[in-house]
């Protein structure tokens, strides 16, 4: 059965390619394989639209060419695809108390939807995505199982009494989180064979030192189902005790393995699960079971036996890829609860395993509360969407629309960070499918979001084949003696038959017989070699632009090798068949470039090439040389209009000028229209006709106006009904007083710049004197001649007393 499709016809969605059509290029030989092509391809079924030298896959096209080609748009074969919902529960909306608290009725509230819509069914087309939008909404008192996982190994004695009394205590604490929480118990220790732990008799039930109290062994032991009764959880963790083994890395590989698929023995719930994995040592991975002999991979599935994990001697360690395959499958988040020094390995892990943390555990887990609700309000405010494998030639999209309008794209298309309770975001998700499954069956996919259970189912259905061949007629008359089935307008042929109407078979293909039938005028080209003979009849090659093609009987004709002008085919005003230009009506010419309509030689006056020539194949052709221009409008050698003129206005006008003499004899075809003023002469485009302003001067240098135009073969010149405009003589007394005034200025000008030069050229003679008065140096020496008129007595025997 072919699903429903709906059927719509777009002309406008899609472009011809000029540089080749897909659709073209797929030679598809039925309406099922045109429409696998591309999404822009259709089919026509019309029984009579193809030519003589069409081949049958002529019929599959965009949908624009073979709308162009003569093929209506009721007989084009275009299926769509489309996205039905089929389950559409709204996300839960939780009320609330009037302490803010969410109002929680188990009864008729046993159900909690956060993502939406849950089902939908897709037809898929090739080529076309189908779209729909997904809601997440994180919600209120949303259920939790917790499962502990702790390494029983002798390094983590002292955090064994701190764990003993966290049931309780963590209830406590998750009461502000969630109503329904559980929790439940197990450890590891390492497999049980060398060189993992001694295995001499003593060691074997006791592997710690003489005065250490330790118990046997193992490699993992579920101890508590996952239970809502904190104090049973203390309990039976206080009756635990620890053992030992002899390399630092654990077996805690293992234990993640059997907590992920033994569902069952946990208890898990379709709820958030929690998985909190405390160690403060490193971990064994695929391949470390080769030192213990142990070469078999490990198999994913559940060995416990009266909780214990019975197959740690048999089967390999899990490999990473293998726990993330398993932890994503049962919707379990890992809380990696580890000291300081084994923080960068575990991290390095985290970035593997999609919805986990990481938080650094104190050396003896006081803190162990503390870093289950961090992480666990970490974990819980991002989410990200997931989907099971996708059948061949299926690919997926998304795009987040998260909080405060952030949009997720690329790495972070299908994610979403941030997210309180009560929060809601989308994503919008495009699926697409390339081609039909081999098996044309459909397919059923799912997404969710990581560590959640609730999931969104999808199923695929593809369009492989058109709504068409479902009415075909079998063994047709249409299709040589019944050789095909005739349906969507051709002959799909039976095996072994080809041909537009399965005429021939596949051994005759080559005859001369044949080929005979493919020669024009028994000449020696096959299809005038731009075809192929098939069944003594001509297939025309194709082209490469899809505007382009060959038809006829023997391919003697083409759509593209017509006469052109200005570069386009027929001028662009016609169409090209067999070689020759149709004309578009009001074009005529071998390459329609004549164009019957005269409206492009209509001049401004409205006349036909302003009365100065013929209007041919649209174009002006002037009768007079010396006139140029699109309508004759132009004349490079002529004088211009207004002194050509001027002689007559002035004598009709004025009675003066040269011609007054001759006025009537020369002038007589002017015809001469007063107005009262200059104002009102006929502006330029202003009215039907195109007045020209003139402007002239006569004998007297006096200025007269007038505007001139040819109106209905009449010269009219306009012009205002007084003289000419005279300038006025000059006034003498004050041009000789602005003279005088102008010379006493500049002098005074003169003499002031004089004054200002002698005044800087004095300072600088003065500066100069300064400074040489400044540097001289004069003789201080005493006149040899000269003798003081004093003379001074020293009386020896005085001592200064």
């Amino acid at each position: 059965m072919l699903p429903r499709v709906n059927h719509r016809l777009s002309t406008t969605s899609y472009l011809v390619c000029p540089d080749g059509s897909d659709c073209i290029k797929a030679n598809a030989q039925s309406c099922g394989e045109c429409i696998q092509v591309a999404e822009k391809c259709g089919w026509c079924t019309d029984p009579n639209f193809l030519k003589q030298g069409d081949s049958k896959s002529a019929r599959c096209d965009e949908l624009e060419a073979l709308i162009k080609k003569g093929c209506s748009k009721t007989m084009i074969e275009n299926p769509r695809g489309s996205t039905k919902v089929l389950q559409d529960k709204p996300v839960t909306n939780r009320k609330k108390d009037p302490a803010g608290q969410p109002i929680t009725d188990r009864k008729n509230d046993t159900v909690i939807i956060q993502i939406q819509p849950q089902k939908l069914e897709l037809n898929l087309r090739s080529g076309e995505p189908q779209t729909f939008k997904l809601k997440f909404k994180r919600a209120e008192d949303y259920p939790i199982d917790l499962y502990y996982l702790m390494d029983l190994s002798f390094s983590m004695k002292d955090d064994l009494e701190n764990v003993k009394n966290l049931g309780t205590a963590l209830m406590h604490e998750m009461q502000g989180i969630t109503s329904d929480f559980r929790i439940g118990f197990g450890s590891f220790v390492e497999k049980t064979v060398m060189p993992y732990i001694s295995t001499t008799p003593a060691r074997l039930i006791n592997p710690c030192t003489s005065n250490e109290n330790c118990t046997s062994p193992f490699s993992y032991k579920n101890v508590l189902k996952l239970t809502d009764d904190g104090s049973k959880f203390n309990s039976l963790v206080s009756q635990q005790q620890i053992s030992g083994n002899l390399d630092s890395p654990e077996g805690g590989f293992d234990a993640i393995m059997q907590v992920a698929v033994c569902g069952k023995d946990i208890g898990w719930r379709n709820v958030t699960r929690l998985l909190v994995f405390s160690t403060d040592a490193g971990f064994h991975f695929a391949g470390d079971g080769k030192l213990g002999g142990i070469v078999l991979p490990n198999d994913g599935k559940c060995h416990l036996e009266n909780n214990m994990y019975t197959m740690s001697h048999y089967y390999d360690y899990p490999s990473i890829a293998h726990l993330v395959q398993k932890l994503s499958d049962n919707n379990i988040q890992t809380i990696f609860a580890v000291t300081q020094e084994f923080q960068p390995v575990y991290q390095e892990l985290k970035n593997l395993i999609p919805k986990s943390a990481v938080g650094t555990l104190s050396s003896n887990s006081s803190n162990v509360i503390k870093l289950i609700i961090d992480s666990y309000n970490s974990l819980s405010s991002e989410v990200i969407l997931e989907n099971t494998k996708l059948p061949e030639g299926v690919s997926i999209s998304y795009k987040a629309n998260c909080k405060n309008g952030v949009v997720g794209t690329g790495e972070n298309d299908r994610k979403c960070f941030n997210i309180s309770i009560g929060d809601e975001v989308s994503f919008d998700i495009a699926i697409e499918s390339k081609k039909c499954p081999s098996d044309r069956k459909s397919q059923t996919i799912k997404i969710k979001p990581l560590g959640f259970a609730e999931e969104v189912e999808i199923t695929l259905n593809f369009i492989c084949e058109c709504e068409c061949s479902l009415t075909g007629e079998p063994v047709s008359k249409e299709c040589h003696n019944g050789n095909g089935t005739f349906e969507c307008g051709a002959c799909r042929c039976n095996e072994g038959r080809i041909g537009r109407k399965c005429e021939c078979s596949t051994d005759e293909v080559r005859t001369d017989d044949l080929d005979a039938n493919c020669r024009k005028d028994n000449g020696t080209d096959i299809c005038s070699n731009y075809g192929d003979c098939v069944c003594g009849t001509c297939e025309c090659k194709k082209k490469d632009n899809p505007e382009e093609r060959y038809s006829g009987k023997f391919c003697e004709c083409d759509n593209f090798n017509c006469d052109r002008s200005n570069n386009k085919l027929c001028g662009g005003h016609g169409r090209c068949e067999c070689r020759v230009c149709i004309c578009d009506p009001l074009y005529t010419g071998s390459a329609c470039d004549c164009s019957l309509d005269n409206s492009t030689c209509m001049a401004a006056n409205q006349q036909i090439c302003n009365g100065r020539g013929t209007c041919e194949c649209g174009v002006c052709k002037c009768t007079n040389p010396k006139f140029q221009g699109s309508t004759c409008e132009i004349c490079p050698t002529c004088p211009g209009v207004c002194p050509e003129h001027k002689d007559c206005v002035q004598c009709r006008a004025f009675q003066t000028g040269e011609k007054k003499d001759s006025c009537e004899a020369e002038c007589g075809y002017l015809h001469v229209i007063t107005v009262p003023e200059r104002e009102n002469l006929p502006q330029p485009g202003g009215q039907t006709y195109s007045f020209t302003h003139c402007k002239e001067r006569d004998a007297n240098d006096c200025w007269f106006y007038y505007t001139y135009d040819i109106v209905n073969d009449l010269c009219v010149c306009v012009l205002p009904g007084f003289a000419p405009e005279c300038p006025a003589g000059p006034d003498i007394i004050p041009i000789v007083a602005g003279v005088v005034a102008g010379i006493v200025l500049i002098g005074l000008a003169l003499l002031l710049i004089w004054k200002l030069l002698m005044i800087i050229h004095d300072r600088r003679e003065f500066a100069k004197f300064e400074k040489e008065k400044m540097n001289a140096k004069w003789d201080t020496g005493e006149n040899p001649i000269y003798k003081s008129a004093v003379t001074t007595v020293v009386n020896p025997k005085y001592e200064g007393k």
